[in-house]
């Protein structure tokens, strides 16, 4: 997949809620991966089933995805709950845009290979606009 540029909308524990109802609306089956499943939390904690990456991929051109915010992450503020997800394989425009982007802005996490694989790394620019850039299969 070429760069791409998707919503990511961040939810305060009702993330399945929200993506199950977008879903009906929209057409679409949404898809789920837990914190717990990702072992980024034990099995026992309470944030184990809470949604830590979710899609619901409409069309080619309409993607949304979603995350619980659990504890330790940015706040949830309803209203300013939306990142600007920069996501593909085409790693050079991606570092770039990672690059340039974070220039005067705040990074969160570096651009780094994560435990599902690819590379990724977030932070807010200095306008106070949230991003995550995430590339496929990246090299890291």
């Amino acid at each position: 997949m070429p760069a791409a540029l998707h919503p990511y909308l961040n939810f305060d524990g009702n993330a399945r809620e929200a993506f199950e109802f977008y879903g009906e609306a929209l057409g679409a089956t949404p898809q789920f991966s837990t914190f717990g499943e990702f072992q980024a939390v034990p099995a026992d904690h309470p944030a184990a089933d809470k949604i830590m990456h979710g899609s619901l991929e409409v069309t080619d051109l309409i993607r949304l995805y979603v995350s619980d915010v659990m504890e330790g992450m940015a706040p949830y503020v309803p209203g300013t709950n939306v990142t600007l997800s920069l996501m593909g394989d085409d790693e050079a425009v991606l570092r770039s845009a990672y690059e340039k982007l974070s220039v005067g802005g705040e990074i969160a996490m570096p651009l780094e290979k994560q435990m599902w694989g690819d590379v990724y790394g977030s932070f807010t620019d200095r306008f106070g606009i949230v991003w995550q850039v995430n590339i496929s299969g990246g090299e890291g």
